[in-house]
C-alpha cells in the first residue's frame, strides 16, 4: 500500500492481514487521533439470497460486541459501511495472535500458558456475564502483547458466521480443532461452547499439540466427540498433576460435565499457577504419584454417575492433593473417573489409555480384553447366593 484511503473517516495507512471473512487495517481515526484497527468484510462476497439479512446481522452482533468493555477484549469503537464493504473499527494492539506463539510441538512455558488461558477466561467470563457467547475462540482470535497481555478478538464476528444465512461447512466451523462437539453435531454453541475451546487452546499450550488432530474434517470430528486426549503431563512432564484434573473436566464432551463458568475456570488456572510459582507444584509433577482419594479409589471402576464426591473437611488427603485450590464448580465425577483410568493402578502417573470407551463404561459392558473385575464378580456371586436360597424356599413351601 503506497498512500492512505479513506474508508469511511478513517485514514488506512497499512494492511495487517487477511481472513476468511475480509481484511484487516491499521488506521489512522483523524477526529481521536488514534490509531485504529479496522476489519472489514465484503458484502460483494455474500450470497445476493439473505444479504440484507446478514448485514443487519453483522450490525445487531457488533452493537452487542461493543457493549463489552474489559482488559482482556478487543474493544469496539466504531462500525459503519462504505460502499460494499462493511467495517468495524477496535482497538489497535501492538503484538502477535497467540497462533504465532504456537509453534507446533512447542509448548509454551507453563505458568505463561496458564496465565494466558486465565486471563482469556477471564474476558470471556466478562463476555458470559452479559450475554454474549463467541463460538469461534482459537489461537488466531486471541492477541498477546509485550507485556504478556491476551485480547480476545472477533466477538460478534463470530456469531455472525454461524448466521443461518451462511450454511458453508468452512464457515461454519471456523477452525475445526477448536470447536466443542455440540457443535460439531450441530446443536446450539452456548457460554460451555466457548469454555471447552479454551481448554483446546490451555491443552495447546501446555503441550505444543492440540489434543484432536484426526486426519481429514470426518476424522477430526470423531475426535473430538469421542476421543480422550492422554493427560497434557504425559506429554510434558513439566505440566502439575493439577493441570490434569482441570483440562480432563474442561474438556468434558458433555456441556454440563465442564466448567459451568469461565470464571471458576479461570479461579483454579490462577490458584494453580500460584503453586508452580511458589514451588508447592513440586510435589504434583508427572514423576509423583498421584494422590487418589479413598472412596474414588474403591469406585474407579464403577459409572461416573455413581462416583461419591470427596469431601475436604472429612478427607485431610482432599486438602493436599493435586485438587487442592479447585473452585466447589470441579464437581465433575466423569471428568475424575476418566482422569483415573488413564494412571496407573498403583496411583502413579505411568498413563494408561483403557482400551474400553466410555460409553462402554455407561453402558455396564466390558471389553473381551477386560473380563469382570472383583466388584463384578461380588455382585454375580450374591446373585447367584440369593438364587440359591429362593429356590430352596420354594421346593420347602
Amino acid at each position: 500500500m503506497t498512500e492512505p484511503w479513506l474508508l469511511g473517516r478513517y485514514e488506512v495507512v497499512a494492511e495487517l492481514g487477511k481472513g476468511a471473512m475480509g481484511v484487516v487495517y491499521r488506521a489512522n481515526d483523524p477526529m481521536l487521533n488514534r490509531t485504529v484497527a479496522i476489519k472489514t468484510i465484503n458484502m460483494d462476497e455474500a450470497e445476493n439470497e439473505g444479504m440484507a439479512e446478514y448485514e443487519a446481522r453483522f450490525y445487531t452482533e457488533a452493537k452487542a460486541a461493543g457493549g463489552l468493555n474489559h482488559k482482556n477484549i478487543i474493544i469496539i469503537h466504531d462500525i459503519g459501511k462504505s460502499g460494499h464493504l462493511v467495517y468495524m473499527a477496535m482497538e489497535y494492539i501492538e503484538g502477535r495472535e497467540l497462533r504465532e506463539l504456537l509453534t507446533e510441538g512447542q509448548p509454551l512455558p507453563v505458568v505463561q500458558g496458564i496465565d494466558i488461558a486465565a486471563q482469556i477466561g477471564e474476558g470471556l467470563a466478562y463476555a458470559h456475564q452479559h450475554q454474549v457467547v463467541h463460538r469461534d475462540i482459537k489461537p488466531a482470535n486471541i492477541l498477546i502483547n509485550g507485556e504478556g497481555h491476551a485480547k480476545i478478538a472477533d466477538f460478534g464476528i463470530a456469531r455472525m458466521r454461524s448466521s443461518e444465512t451462511r450454511t458453508q461447512t468452512g464457515i461454519i466451523l471456523g477452525s475445526p480443532k477448536y470447536i466443542s462437539p455440540e457443535q460439531v453435531v450441530g446443536k446450539r454453541a452456548d457460554h460451555r461452547s466457548d469454555i471447552f475451546s479454551l481448554g483446546v487452546i490451555l491443552y495447546q499450550c501446555l503441550t505444543g499439540v492440540t489434543p484432536f488432530n484426526g486426519e481429514g474434517l470426518s476424522a477430526l470430528m470423531y475426535q473430538i466427540t469421542n476421543h480422550e486426549p492422554p493427560p497434557p503431563s504425559s506429554v510434558n512432564p513439566q505440566v502439575p498433576v493439577m493441570l490434569d484434573y482441570i483440562i480432563a473436566k474442561v474438556l468434558a464432551k458433555a456441556p454440563e460435565a465442564r466448567y459451568q463458568s469461565a470464571a471458576d475456570l479461570s479461579n483454579d488456572l490462577r490458584e494453580c499457577r500460584l503453586q508452580v510459582e511458589g514451588g508447592t507444584a513440586a510435589s504434583l509433577s508427572a514423576t509423583a504419584p498421584i494422590p487418589i482419594f479413598p472412596a474414588l479409589a474403591a469406585a474407579a471402576s464403577q459409572k461416573p454417575s455413581t462416583l461419591p464426591a470427596p469431601d475436604a473437611a472429612e478427607d485431610p488427603s482432599a486438602q493436599s492433593g493435586p485438587t487442592k485450590g479447585i473452585s466447589r464448580a470441579f464437581d465433575s465425577h466423569e471428568a475424575t473417573a476418566r482422569l483415573m483410568r488413564q494412571i496407573g493402578a498403583d496411583g502413579t502417573a505411568e498413563f494408561v489409555l483403557s482400551p474400553f470407551s466410555t460409553s462402554a463404561l455407561r453402558s455396564g459392558r466390558r471389553s473381551k480384553e477386560h473380563p469382570w473385575g472383583s466388584r463384578e464378580n461380588a455382585i454375580f456371586a450374591a446373585t447367584v447366593i440369593a438364587a440359591m436360597f429362593i429356590a430352596t424356599a420354594i421346593v420347602l413351601l
